[in-house]
C-alpha cells in the first residue's frame, strides 16, 4: 500500500461518520502521490500527516432564548485548521445540516485555497447547526450574541479572522461584530470580514466570490481563445455568490438563465434579470416563486434539477455535493463544456469523473471560489492601514488574485505532466505552498 493510501485510511479511521471530511481527503490525498516521489523531504517530515490534522477543533452550545420565550440550544465549532501562512482565516455557516465533519472539510478546503491566492492566510472555518431562515431580527441577534460569547475568546485580528458564509450576511457578522466589541471593549475592525463599509466592511466584498469565480473562469476561456460571449450559463443558488456570477456574466457578454433555491429554480431563456432577482433575494427576502410572478415569461420548476437545462457553462454555486453523477451525465448529454465551482466541493466524486473523461474545463471550488477570501483580505489590510479603497481598486485586485491563481495551477498541472487536470493542479499548488510554511517553521 503505498503512503498516500495508508495515509488516507489512517485518516479516515480517526474521523469516523464524517463522510464530507472523509470526501474532501480522498480528492486532495489521492493526487498527491506525484509531489512525494519528486520530494521524499515531505515524507520524511510527514507534512501530510500534520496538515490533514487540524490544529484545533472548537465545539461549543449556544443557548438562546426564541421570540416566544422558549429557551433552544444549538451547537457552535470553529476549526483552526492551519495557521502556518498566516491567522486562520474563514467563514461562519449557520445551517442546520453543520457539523463537526462539514467544518473539518471545510477548513481543510480553506487552508489550501487561502494559500492559492498568494496572501498570508491560514485556513479556518465555524458555524452552528441554526437555521436563520423563518427567524425575527431579534431572534438573529440572540443567536448571534450568544455565539460570539464563546466564540469570542478564539479570534483576534492575529490569530483567527471569521466572515461570513451560507446564512451568514452583513446583518448576521453586525450582530457578531457588536457583541465582540462589547465583550472585550476593542474595536473589532481586523476581527471580522464581510463588514458593513459603514464600520469597516470593503466595496465589493458581496461582490467577490461571484464575480472571483467569473474572472478565473473568463481566464481560462481566454487561454483557449474564448469567452463569456454568447454563451449560455446555468447557475444554482440564488446568494450572494450565485446572483452576483450571473451579473458579472451579464456584463462579460454572457446569457445567464437560470437561479435555484431548495425549493427548484427558475429558468429565463432571455437572460436573468439580475436587479429584479436582488430586489426579490436581497431586499424582499423571497423565494424564487416571486420572480415568475413578477417576470410571466420565465419558467418557474419546482423540486427540477437544474443540470438539465442546456448550457455552454455551469456554475454550481449553492453547498456541497449539489451537482451528482446524474446532474453530470445532464450537462455532457446537453453540449456544456465547462464547470467553474462557485461552491465549496458542489460536484460530488462522480460527477467530477464525468468531466474530466468528457474533456470539459473543469474548474474545483477552491481556486473557482477563492475571490470571496481574497477581498476579506483585502478588507483587512485596509482595516490595518484605517483606509477604504474604491470599488474599481478592490475588483481590479480581485482580477489580479484570481488570474494569479490560473497561473499557479495550470502551471503545477503542465509540471505534473496533466496540463489539463486543473483539480491536480489546484491541490499540489495549494499543498506545495501550505507544505512549504510548515517545512520551514519545524516541527509544531
Amino acid at each position: 500500500m503505498s503512503y498516500t493510501s495508508e495515509l488516507l485510511k489512517r485518516a479516515i479511521a480517526r474521523s469516523p461518520g464524517e463522510p464530507e471530511f472523509h470526501q474532501a481527503l480522498r480528492e486532495v490525498v489521492e493526487t498527491l502521490g506525484p509531489v512525494f516521489e519528486k520530494r521524499p523531504e515531505y515524507v520524511r517530515w510527514k507534512v501530510l500527516d500534520r496538515l490533514i490534522e487540524p490544529e484545533r477543533l472548537i465545539s461549543f452550545r449556544v443557548p438562546w432564548v426564541d421570540g416566544k420565550g422558549d429557551v433552544q440550544v444549538n451547537r457552535g465549532y470553529r476549526v483552526q485548521y492551519n495557521s502556518a501562512i498566516g491567522p486562520y482565516k474563514g467563514g461562519i455557516r449557520f445551517h442546520p445540516t453543520v457539523s463537526a465533519g462539514v467544518i473539518k472539510f471545510l477548513g481543510f478546503e480553506q487552508t489550501l485555497k487561502n494559500g492559492l491566492t498568494g496572501l498570508p492566510l491560514g485556513g479556518g472555518k465555524g458555524g452552528a447547526d441554526f437555521d436563520p431562515k423563518g427567524k425575527s431580527d431579534t431572534e438573529v441577534l440572540a443567536f448571534c450574541q450568544s455565539f460570539i460569547n464563546e466564540l469570542y475568546r478564539h479570534i483576534g485580528p492575529d490569530t483567527d479572522v471569521p466572515a461570513g458564509d451560507i446564512g451568514v450576511g452583513a446583518r448576521e457578522v453586525g450582530y457578531m461584530v457588536g457583541q465582540y466589541k462589547r465583550l472585550t471593549g476593542n474595536l473589532p475592525g481586523g476581527v471580522f470580514t464581510g463588514k458593513a463599509p459603514s464600520y469597516g466592511g470593503s466595496l465589493g466584498r458581496p461582490q467577490a466570490t461571484g464575480y472571483g469565480l467569473v474572472y478565473l473562469m473568463e481566464d481560462l476561456f481566454r487561454r483557449k481563445g474564448q469567452s463569456f460571449e454568447g454563451k449560455k450559463v446555468v447557475i444554482s443558488g440564488a446568494g450572494n455568490v450565485a446572483i452576483h456570477a450571473a451579473e458579472k456574466v451579464l456584463q462579460l457578454g454572457g446569457v445567464p438563465v437560470t437561479v435555484s433555491d431548495s425549493g427548484g429554480y427558475i429558468y429565463d431563456a432571455g437572460g436573468l434579470d439580475v436587479a429584479l432577482l436582488k430586489e426579490i433575494k436581497f431586499n424582499r427576502k423571497e423565494r424564487l416563486t416571486a420572480y415568475k410572478e413578477a417576470k410571466p415569461s420565465s419558467e418557474y420548476k419546482a423540486g427540477g434539477m437544474v443540470w438539465e437545462v442546456p448550457c455552454d457553462v455551469a456554475l454550481p454555486c449553492a453547498t456541497q455535493n449539489e451537482l451528482p453523477k446524474a446532474g453530470a451525465e445532464a450537462l455532457v448529454k446537453n453540449g456544456c463544456k465547462a464547470v467553474g465551482e462557485g461552491a465549496n466541493m458542489p460536484s460530488t466524486p462522480e460527477a467530477v469523473e464525468i468531466f474530466q473523461k468528457n474533456g470539459l474545463i473543469y474548474a474545483p471550488g477552491k481556486a473557482a471560489n477563492a475571490g470571496g477570501v481574497s477581498v476579506s483580505a483585502l478588507e483587512m489590510s485596509q482595516n490595518s492601514m484605517r483606509q477604504g479603497w474604491s470599488f474599481e481598486q478592490v475588483d481590479s485586485a480581485l482580477q489580479g488574485i484570481m488570474k494569479g491563481i490560473v497561473k499557479q495551477i495550470t502551471q503545477a498541472a503542465e509540471a505534473y505532466g496533466q496540463p489539463d487536470n486543473l483539480v491536480l493542479g489546484a491541490n499540489i499548488a495549494g499543498f506545495l505552498r501550505v507544505a512549504d510554511a510548515m517545512m520551514g517553521q519545524g516541527v509544531v
